[in-house]
């Protein structure tokens, strides 16, 4: 119990204001590497991912491919890019790692959030003429797209976690703090920037989950919220005392 209150007051204390990685500049900084992965992920990603559930073709290897590609370790990954390209290279190193987590997410995200669209709506677009890019655009995905929104919040909090690792490359964020107060024994300093990450995230899929509501098409909301009256416990009593009353 100390130690979260002194995790708070490292939090709280005037300090984080000042010196040479203030905490404002380092959320900054997360949030920066977090909004550019994410960005990239889905520039990649969405496309891919529309053409897949549209189609229906390359959907096993999309699997596959983005079912590996979460098994791939992140420190790992970061590591190798690092190596790979050169330690002058290491923000561009770091924001691949970034974008290749992200992009599983997504994708399944995007090709899922089509596939879910009832074949017959889409057989009635064509029925009335509607040309594929048509039905893409005004059918699948403005249906899809909650669907799309949970696979890019899902990836957006991958990111969110994994951008931690950026510190142990010197590149900064709130994963420097962790790095900093490990051979210092600084549990404070660990435990209260680890409670900015959580919150972060926290703050983030609270943002992705409201913007998944939002993002449902009206005529479809409204059919839900007419579902639920309509089986709403009142109404299923009503139901079940007329069918009593028809047996009796």
């Amino acid at each position: 119990m100390n130690l979260l209150a002194e995790a708070f007051d490292w939090i709280f204390s005037p300090d984080r204001l000042s010196g040479s990685s203030p905490l404002p500049a380092a959320i900054a900084l997360h949030l920066l590497y977090t909004f550019i992965a994410v960005a990239l992920s889905a520039v990649i990603a969405v496309p891919l991912g529309y053409y897949i559930g549209h189609t229906g073709k390359g959907r096993n290897a999309a699997i596959a491919i983005s079912g590996a590609a979460r098994a791939v370790p992140s420190f790992g990954l970061i590591l190798l890019l690092v190596l790979v390209m050169g330690v002058t290279q290491k923000p561009l190193a770091a924001t691949i790692a970034f974008v290749l987590l992200g992009i599983p997410s997504i994708l399944a995200g995007a090709y899922a959030g089509l596939e879910a669209v009832d074949r017959r709506v889409i057989d009635a677009a064509r029925a009335v003429g509607m040309t594929e890019w048509q039905i893409l655009v005004r059918v699948e995905i403005p249906l899809g797209l909650p669907l799309l929104i949970g696979g890019i919040r899902a990836g957006a909090l991958q990111i969110v976690a994994t951008v931690v690792l950026a510190a142990y490359v010197t590149l900064g964020g709130l994963g420097t703090y962790i790095i900093q107060g490990i051979p210092l024994s600084r549990y404070d300093m660990i435990l209260g920037s680890a409670i900015v990450i959580v919150a972060l995230a926290l703050v983030l899929d609270g943002l992705f989950a409201l913007l998944q509501q939002v993002v449902v098409p009206r005529g479809v909301a409204a059919g839900r919220t007419q579902d639920i009256r309509a089986t709403s416990p009142r109404r299923r009593a009503v139901v079940g005392t007329s069918l009593q009353e028809r047996k009796g």
